[in-house]
């Protein structure tokens, strides 16, 4: 308790350098809590706009799809497959995909058909939720859902109609018109310039096609790691199917996830650095204003292990205040960015609509990591000062 109360001392008779010392400690530490939770918020919030509104967690096509889409393409047997893997406790929904072109009574455009049980693909997707107008299809829907920048090409709106012209599977020309149910917001450039939702059963009409299915989306059981479950998948395929990750399917976007969680740890390195630094060049200053001090102390009686007590206890006491008010600032400013955050306006990435409003994702690891970080950061840059005060000698210090 003696040494503490020393240590105390210590620390205020330079009031400013301590305060500067803890200030700065306190808005590093700050600074990586609020920097680390809004980029977990960044990184968890375009995986789950990837994942839920378009791509799944795994995908089933046919084999060479993906490389030279045809309507004549398709997954012979969906049924059994989604069987086998609804059974493993998968949930799947099936589509149909088609080119074809779109008009209006003023404009016409190229657009892409998805045909899908409107039932099951609420399972594995959230673009059911996602209409800017209207309302999105129902089981029995006989209208079309299309893109927000393909309604304003078109200059349609809720309650337009939508002309449809293709190829049908049998060669037949394959046109009608659909009513405009909703308009979506913003999903990813291909949807929202091109996209046409309409029900599995006008899609097989349209296309005169009575079976197979070009695409399956597939998300994994809770809890359950990405690779792991899409080897489970696999072992579920016939020949003639390729199953493979998001990660597989988009990989430019995966590669971005992993480097900008990279980008975090740099970020995160270079101001511990900076802190350690800090704490480094203000130790060596309290040791060399105290040199004669410290010689007196080992005059009489304390150990180089006293000594070295005492350097850490000071440094100890600097980095719990600074610690503490570094967590009483971020916990409202935390608390704000969660559950109002940041309004980021429209904006995609790398083809993919994002949520505008940009929030932080919190959990006790958003607290615990930089504190760590620091505590060691500290104790790293504190050790040279310290052994430098302990093995001073005391004939030396007291001449100087």
């Amino acid at each position: 308790m003696d040494d503490l109360k020393l240590a105390w001392r210590n620390v205020w008779r330079n009031t400013r350098r301590s305060v500067v010392t803890m200030a700065a400690t306190g808005l590093a530490l700050f600074v990586m809590i609020a920097y680390t939770g809004i980029i977990t918020g960044y990184l968890k919030g375009l995986e789950a706009n990837i994942l839920n509104l378009e791509v799944g967690d795994i995908q089933v096509f046919a084999n060479e799809y993906r490389e030279k889409p045809s309507l004549y393409t398709t997954i012979a047997d969906p049924a059994k497959l989604t069987a086998d893997l609804e059974g493993a406790g998968y949930q799947v929904s099936s589509r149909l995909l088609a080119s074809g072109l779109g008009a209006s009574e003023e404009n016409s455009s190229g657009v892409q058909m998805i045909g899908l049980d409107v039932v099951a693909d609420a399972d594995v997707s959230t673009i059911s939720q996602q209409t800017r107008a209207g309302t999105w299809l129902e089981p029995d829907d006989e209208g079309v859902v299309i893109g927000w920048r393909l309604a304003e090409t078109l200059s349609l709106d809720v309650g337009g109609e939508l002309v449809v012209l293709s190829q049908g599977a049998d060669g037949s020309m394959a046109n009608d018109v659909y009513p405009i149910r909703g308009v979506l917001k913003g999903i990813s450039d291909g949807v929202d310039r091109a996209g046409v939702f309409m029900t599995e059963a006008e899609f097989r009409e349209l296309m005169v096609l009575p079976e197979g299915v070009h695409q399956m989306i597939v998300r994994k059981p809770p809890g359950t790691e990405l690779e792991a479950a899409t080897a489970t998948a696999q072992g579920f395929g016939p020949d003639g199917v390729e199953i493979s990750s998001w990660k597989t399917i988009k990989p430019t976007l995966a590669s971005m996830l992993e480097s900008s969680e990279v980008s975090m740890g740099i970020m995160a390195v270079i101001i511990y650095i900076a802190v350690g630094i800090l704490i480094l060049n203000a130790m060596l200053m309290a040791v060399f204003e105290r040199i004669r001090e410290l010689g007196v102390l080992k005059a009489i009686g304390f150990t180089p292990l006293k000594v070295l007590k005492l350097i850490f206890l000071e440094t100890a006491v600097q980095t719990a205040v600074a610690m503490a008010a570094g967590v009483l600032v971020a916990i409202p400013v935390n608390y704000y960015l969660v559950h109002t955050g940041i309004n980021m306006g429209n904006m995609s990435v790398m083809g993919m609509a994002w949520d505008p409003i940009w929030r932080s994702s919190i959990t006790l690891e958003t607290y615990t990591g930089p504190m760590i970080s620091m505590v060691i950061i500290v104790a790293l840059a504190v050790l040279y000062p310290a052994l430098r005060a302990a093995y001073i000698q005391p004939l030396d210090a007291i001449r100087d």
